[in-house]
């Protein structure tokens, strides 16, 4: 829509803060009339924001075209069966939503849709004339969310364009993956984002290789760890971060053989530390996880937490949780606190019985535990620790593993360059990502395609996503003040937010007039028609967001001159009609 009246668009500005809203962007898409919620993760969106979503997705649909993409449509729904072809049916967990239709076949909504899109071009993608493609859409996923919140930025039902391309080979995927980087900072750009490009997990999508685009927030659900902000400085998830002490583990052999100590009713790290009066560096930290079909016991230095992530891509086990008593009693004979890998009572890769489930051992250690002595750790027994325990003695690191990285990185920590810088820390909220997905999808779907020589070969794929609502947060989160939004006039609902003071007919029809001229002008304008007092339409002009207010009253019905206020820096100017253009461009 071009321009409309308050008359034609109703305000839905409130000024009551909505109880729940603890971030500035859904604080304020509410307040300013934007959206409204229906129940936990679900909103409405209004007027407003239908325009400024469709402003951002025409921006992705041409930074997408120029780039070479192809725009199509799935369905929503998706047969459980693409799911189980994958290997993710189980793997996604509780976040999709899944239901059985009256026939009892099993659907779930689509959270993304590497799977249907893998599935619909096995049936036409036939030849190596046909590559490289990508395929992209725009439209609604649903994510089950554990906790929604923060509006926009969390929520169960949300728009997202998503694109997948098809390459003959690994050097083809790499060129569409440098034209998705290039346009991906395109749109953002165009949106008002400032954003960060930071190395990112590629989680249960799979893949080589994959790239987050963050907004850096103080409220972003992400942690980041940067050694600095230029274009060449490392940039990286944490979870995605290697892990380099500042200061390397000393490795001190053993003076002794493994002593049994008594530790009665301490169970942490930090409470045997004080009790043995040793640095928590010295301990071995065990943590063990189940699921349907493993037992995972993982050892890492006490000092340090896990990184669950890089577990779960080390061990390839999809989705796990936190071991119960009863298994916890079983592996090592002892009560939660006590596990260590000294007189463990299993091994790595033996099979026990749990209740009537057998499950399989899985032990994996980190390496900075390798070659050091003078070492604590659990004695699975309860009340019971071991000192003076030596890798490669008392237990011992598989070659295969004397690589092995399971620490979660920090601030403070070396950046994983051999650069010698130090890791910082921020906060981000991302709003893209792109993967290099490899043949993980074409291998389950035996998408093949016949190469120049009538030899049938496997495409390679990429996917890229961006967040549409969460997009239109972040740019809320980076561009508002204490008064309301200030949005970026690429992505406004409109130009002009025009209040006219007047009294009576004959005022407001002089008022309409200026309306039509600078319709008439190709500016869009938002007119504010009400018979309201001043400050009302002021305080809504503000909260609304729009880059330009003109204030048209009795000066402008006197002499011709209104009020231009810049939204974003709040200088005013007086001026005509015929000189607006060099104030506001249309």
């Amino acid at each position: 829509m071009k321009s409309a009246k308050v008359s034609q668009i109703p305000l839905f500005t409130t000024h009551e803060d909505p109880r729940d809203a603890v971030v500035a962007s859904h604080r304020l898409l509410i307040r300013a009339g934007y959206i409204r919620k229906q129940s936990s993760g679900f909103y409405t969106q209004l007027p407003f924001a239908i325009i400024v979503q469709q402003k951002i997705e025409e921006i992705i649909r041409d930074e997408m075209n120029q780039a070479g993409a192809v725009e199509v449509k799935l369905p929503v729904l998706t047969d459980a069966e693409l799911w189980k072809t994958s290997g993710r049916w189980d793997i996604m967990g509780k976040e999709m939503m899944r239901f059985n239709d009256r026939h009892g076949n099993p659907f779930a909504l689509g959270p993304t849709h590497e799977e249907a899109m893998t599935s619909l071009t096995s049936g036409f993608l036939k030849s190596y004339k046909q590559l490289p493609v990508n395929f992209y859409q725009i439209g609604t996923k649903y994510r089950d969310e554990i906790r929604p919140r923060y509006g926009l930025i969390r929520c169960r039902e949300f728009t997202m364009k998503d694109a997948y391309s098809f390459h003959m080979d690994e050097e083809c995927l790499e060129s569409t993956y440098q034209k998705m980087r290039i346009a991906y900072r395109n749109i953002f750009s165009r949106c008002g984002l400032q954003t960060l490009t930071v190395q990112a997990d590629s989680g249960n999508m799979g893949g080589s290789a994959s790239e987050e685009y963050m907004v850096p927030s103080e409220i972003g659900e992400e942690t980041l760890l940067v050694s600095g902000y230029e274009e060449n400085d490392y940039k990286s998830n944490q979870e995605k971060t290697g892990f380099v002490p500042a200061t390397p583990y000393e490795k001190i052999p053993s003076v002794s053989e493994p002593r049994k100590i008594p530790t009665p009713n301490l169970k942490t790290v930090e409470d045997v530390a004080a009790f043995l009066k040793t640095n928590i560096k010295n301990f071995i930290k065990t943590v063990i996880y189940e699921n349907n079909e493993v037992v995972i016991i993982a050892f890492v230095p006490g000092d340090r937490e896990i990184n669950e992530v890089k577990l779960k891509n080390i061990s390839a086990q999809g989705e796990f949780e936190m071991a119960g008593l009863e298994t916890i009693k079983i592996i090592t004979g002892a009560a939660p606190g006590f596990a260590g890998p000294y007189a463990l009572l299993v091994k790595d890769g033996q099979k026990i019985k749990l209740e009537k489930t057998e499950k399989t051992i899985c032990i994996y250690y980190d390496r900075n535990l390798l070659q050091r002595g003078e070492l604590v750790s659990g004695g699975n027994e309860t009340d019971i620790h071991y000192v003076h325990l030596q890798e490669g003695r008392d237990f011992s690191i598989p070659e295969d593993q004397k690589n092995l990285d399971l620490v979660l990185a920090h601030e403070g920590d070396l950046v994983p360059d051999n650069s010698g810088k130090m890791l910082k820390s921020t906060r981000g909220i991302e709003v893209g990502h792109i993967f290099k997905l490899g043949y993980k999808y074409a291998t389950a779907f035996k998408l093949t395609v016949l190469d120049k020589n009538g030899k049938t070969h496997m495409p390679a794929m990429g996917t890229y996503g961006i967040g549409v609502g969460r997009t239109m947060a972040t740019v809320v989160e980076q561009n508002h003040d204490d008064k309301g939004i200030i949005w970026p006039e690429s992505i406004s609902p409109f130009k002009i937010y025009l209040i006219g003071i007047f009294k009576g007919d004959e005022q407001k029809t002089k008022i309409d007039e200026l309306f039509l001229k600078l319709v008439e002008l190709s500016y869009t304008v938002y007119y504010d028609d009400r018979n309201e007092n001043p400050g009302v339409k002021f305080n809504d002009a503000d909260l609304t967001g729009f880059p330009w207010q003109i204030i048209a009253g009795k000066n402008y019905l006197a002499s011709g001159e209104m009020e231009i206020k810049n939204r974003k820096t709040g200088e005013k100017t007086v001026t005509t009609m015929d000189k607006l253009s060099e104030i506001v461009r249309v």
